[in-house]
């Protein structure tokens, strides 16, 4: 069973926000946009080629997602509407995995909007689906001080998971910033996509304090706070920190790790802020890089950056050089970092001159990485199931903080670019491995590289067995050939929002970008020009 799930996966790319520190884990019409859609979010990129028509590539994308759309409802358990972690690649009901979590509740109600935003599914259907969803997530235990929804849960009893269920191991129950942070934002998308359930959505989302995570003096140079990666109501093996951020009257017992740098764990961050229970100036707490200090000499690779001020944080504004182009890294190079956030929240639109620069150039680096620097002849490094077994982080490592980094091949090939007048570098590998590429990857590329991705996923399928009755296989070892036959429901999850979006004119977005989170997001995302260099 994949441990290394949403949240735990986020602990392993936080960051301290001082020092390093080891981590914790039949169809309907398009429905029209609510009057408090946002104006300001633009349609997604319109669908080109030179070797097709827009029209067949819209026809292929909607055959790539009915078919997604059937993984997503065979993982989901009829009764209760709540989603298993993953099914096995045939489809069989019998291999749903025991346990949920809230960001697979999550992938799930933004999939049936997208089911139905794209007429794979009827309004009908889908408002039946979302009702149940929501009713069993309204039954599920909360942890009652800070309303926040526990790591994982049985989807059938709906009982909290505390026993694993494939070696009867002992788990702790923890509470992820991240998995909340995802199924908030989902209740924000709900709300407003569904009418009929907004107040069952709104009364969800109303007990959620996402002040519970967060630590105001995390960053006492900057003035501001940073979120931890979550909490256990009893005190743990291993290094935790008492902590009642939220003033509730009870302790709990947080992660010593922050969440630091801006990985895919910023969409709590965004929530927090469009809810008002974090303040605005915390975005700025976050890192873009780490100093160009030796103090910070353990990153990466040294960044080029100015310090600058946003509302009062003074922030460093670096980049990462990589093949010709200069962009701003996650922490471990993977694409679900940087793009999994902006199918829901807008950024590339509220932040034109950060994340609409700097996301192009990051899929760019991934091309280049799968195509030129490795040869593998595929691109799309992220993390997913490892087709040897089990589930691994992948990704780019030279556009990643984390010097280990995560790497794209089996070998765990990396670099060690060094930090120029603090720490030495290591020579650049001369050939790389069994490469492993995951679909989703390429699906969340469709924004802004169309024809890059359709080509990189049609030819996936034409050169391995990595197509099923439910769409693409999580992962192929493009060199071993091994296929990983599992769907999983979060990448299944990000590729149906990818899909929505493409097909249905960004709809997803606009469910979620209401004025009201519009005014209080897209203020403080269009006040900083990231110096980003796209490819020649």
């Amino acid at each position: 069973m994949r441990r290394l799930h949403a949240a735990v996966l986020a602990a392993c790319l936080a960051l301290v926000a001082a020092v390093p520190a080891p981590a914790s884990a039949a169809p309907s019409p398009t429905p029209s946009v609510s009057p408090s859609a946002s104006p300001l979010v633009s349609p997604s990129v319109p669908l080109t080629a030179s070797t097709t028509s827009a029209g067949r590539q819209r026809e292929l994308l909607r055959r790539y997602a009915a078919d997604t759309w059937k993984s997503m409802d065979a993982m989901t358990d009829p009764a209760t509407g709540l989603p298993s972690d993953k099914i096995d690649g045939s489809l069989d009901p019998a291999t749903r995995a025991k346990v949920t979590s809230p960001t697979n509740i999550a992938t799930y109600l933004w999939s049936t909007v997208a089911a139905r935003d794209t007429r794979l599914i009827s309004r009908t259907e889908a408002l039946r689906r979302v009702a149940r969803t929501l009713a069993s997530t309204a039954k599920l235990e909360r942890h009652a001080p800070t309303g926040q929804f526990y790591n994982w849960y049985d989807p059938r009893t709906l009982e909290i998971v505390r026993t694993w269920p494939e070696n009867g191991s002992a788990v702790q129950p923890f509470l992820s910033s991240v998995d909340n942070g995802w199924l908030a934002a989902s209740l924000m998308m709900v709300r407003n996509a569904v009418p009929e359930v907004s107040r069952q959505a709104g009364a969800l989302l109303k007990g959620m304090d996402f002040e519970s995570y967060y630590d105001p003096q995390a960053r006492p140079d900057a003035g501001t706070g940073l979120l931890r990666g979550g909490f256990w109501p009893e005190k743990p093996t291993g290094c935790s920190v008492e902590s009642d951020y939220n003033d509730s009257g009870t302790t709990v017992h947080s992660t010593c790790h922050h969440y630091g740098a801006l990985t895919e764990a910023r969409i709590a961050s965004y929530v927090g802020i469009a809810l008002g229970q974090l303040p605005p100036e915390h975005y700025y707490g976050m890192w873009r890089t780490f100093p160009d200090t030796c103090d910070w000499s353990w990153a990466e690779q040294k960044p080029v950056g100015a310090w600058r001020t946003y509302m009062g944080v003074n922030v460093f504004e670096g980049t990462y050089g990589y093949r010709g182009m200069r962009l701003v890294p996650t922490w471990g190079g993977s694409m679900f970092e940087e793009l999994m956030v902006t199918q829901l929240v807008p950024e590339d639109v509220w932040g034109a001159r950060s994340w609409g620069r700097n996301q192009p150039v990051y899929i760019a680096a991934q091309i280049e990485h799968g195509m030129n620097e490795a040869k593998y002849g595929y691109w799309g490094f992220s993390p997913s199931n490892d087709p040897a077994g089990g589930y691994r982080e992948y990704g780019v490592d030279a556009i990643g903080m984390d010097t280990p980094g995560y790497t794209s091949d089996q070998e765990r090939t990396s670099v060690d670019y060094g930090f120029e007048g603090c720490r030495e570098g290591q020579p650049e590998p001369t050939s790389y491995g069994d490469g492993v590429v995951t679909p989703h990857a390429s699906f969340l590329a469709l924004r802004h590289a169309p024809g890059a991705a359709l080509t990189n996923l049609a030819r996936l399928r034409a050169n391995f067995d990595a197509y099923g009755p439910g769409g693409f296989y999580d992962a192929v070892a493009v060199r071993s050939g091994k296929v990983a036959k599992q769907y999983l429901a979060l990448d299944q999850g990000m590729i149906m929002i990818a899909l929505g979006n493409a097909l249905a004119g960004d709809s997803l977005r606009r469910h979620f970008a209401t004025r009201d989170v519009t005014a209080k997001l897209a203020p403080v995302l269009r006040q900083e020009e990231w110096a980003v260099v796209p490819p020649k």
